[in-house]
């Protein structure tokens, strides 16, 4: 059976469903981005987490869904880790992700990283023989993590759900973890596919909330006589928690968009990849509050964009290195410091955790307090910058002579 509700839940989870605002009735996914070594930032929130719940992430959700370094973080919670324990595995694993290939480059002898090194410490970790439904079933959770299938030229949901009689229904629940804890991660020009599998977070599912609660609300059952069973988890009492892990924002001015800095290859690709997943995942949010589904499902989104705007208002600190950033406080790091943090740049990773630890004292003396949805009066994210100018573009895009003149 899934997790009990109501009065029949233990007490110390009882109470962190009061202390998070969450329907006692409620069944709670909890959803992790894909960003490469910027998952560390997504740890700091669930550590944040779960001191206001009381109780680890994995007695508080039902579900835990995953694409990349958020692929990586489920199979941890799953496995029975605290957001403390995660942090110290993942120190560990992010090391080892991105170890370099001796003549490895993204543009010029793909892949970067070699997984070796990666794939022999998770062997250790999670176990060599343990599958989805074995691991899901050490604490009582349901598991998706999303991965790529080149081949079928589809996105691959690993999944594994709990049914009434104790068994688990999933395609591949008997598949290995460590195996999907690879496939959802290998993103393309940094690491060689898993056979035929590449990160998850290639096209429209680095943020695999929405997925997540359609497999939960729809798919979590088998058919039988051609019905499918109702699923446990079942509208409105769904809540889902969805942590992003830093969105690298790109503004780039009207005046070079015709000529980016740098070599052009790498501008646009590393634009792309980047801008898909982001654009993507604004599409799941804007469903997510739309009055399409907003009263239907309670979805609480923490998500910050790494620019000067966005970090001036998380609470200041002195804890950067100076010889890397010019000053040691936050406040002080300019578009220029912000736009190297790469998902494999390594040396940005202290600096990723500083930002989710500020950016979870900020939801608590915001008092969100993980209650809420982080957004501001006009249903934007608090914490992510947007840019525009109406003005321009209007008078522009109405002008004949502007048009024909610009370069074609």
């Amino acid at each position: 059976m899934a997790k009990p509700l109501g009065d029949n839940m233990p007490k110390e989870r009882k109470e962190a469903f009061k202390k998070l605002n969450i329907d006692p009735s409620d069944r709670i996914i909890l959803s992790l981005d894909g960003g490469g070594m910027r998952g560390i930032l997504t740890i700091q929130l669930l550590k944040k987490l779960e001191e206001v719940a009381g109780i680890p992430c994995y007695d508080l959700a039902d579900m835990v869904a995953g694409t990349s370094t958020g692929g990586i973080i489920a199979g941890l919670v799953v496995r029975g880790f605290t957001a403390a324990e995660i942090e110290v595995k993942y120190d560990a694993l992010i090391k080892e992700v991105f170890h370099k290939r001796p003549i490895g480059n993204r543009f010029i002898n793909p892949p970067q990283f070699s997984k070796k090194r990666y794939r022999e410490l998770l062997k250790d970790i999670i176990g060599s023989e343990l599958t989805l439904e074995q691991a899901c079933a050490i604490k009582d959770l349901d598991l998706m993590i999303t991965s790529r299938d080149m081949s079928a030229a589809e996105e691959t949901f690993f999944t594994a759900f709990k049914q009434a009689d104790g068994s688990y229904h999933g395609t591949y629940k008997e598949v290995l973890l460590r195996a999907v804890m690879e496939s959802t991660m290998s993103a393309p020009t940094y690491f060689y596919p898993l056979e035929r599998f590449v990160d998850g977070g290639v096209t429209t599912h680095n943020n695999p909330s929405l997925g997540a609660f359609i497999e939960a609300t729809s798919y979590s059952t088998p058919k039988e006589d051609g019905k499918r069973k109702p699923a446990a988890y079942k509208l409105p009492n769904v809540t889902v928690y969805s942590f992003g892990t830093g969105a690298t924002q790109r503004f780039i001015k009207p005046t070079r968009t015709l000529n980016p800095k740098g070599n052009d290859i790498k501008f646009w690709l590393d634009w792309l990849i980047n801008e898909t997943s982001e654009d993507a995942s604004s599409v799941q949010e804007n469903t997510f509050r739309s009055l399409m589904i907003n009263n239907s499902v309670r979805y609480k989104r923490y998500q910050i964009s790494l620019d000067p705007t966005a970090l001036k208002k998380l609470p200041n600190t002195d804890e950067l290195d100076v010889k890397i950033y010019g000053s040691k406080w936050l406040w002080d790091l300019d578009e220029k410091s912000l736009a190297k943090i790469d998902m494999a740049n390594l040396t940005h990773y202290p600096l990723m955790k500083i930002i989710g630890r500020q950016m979870g004292q900020y939801i608590m003396e915001s008092k969100n307090a993980f209650k809420e949805d982080l957004v501001n009066v006009n249903d934007n994210d608090q914490l992510v910058t947007f840019s525009g100018d109406v003005t321009r573009i209007r008078t522009q895009m109405s002008s004949s002579e502007w048009l024909d003149k610009f370069p074609a």
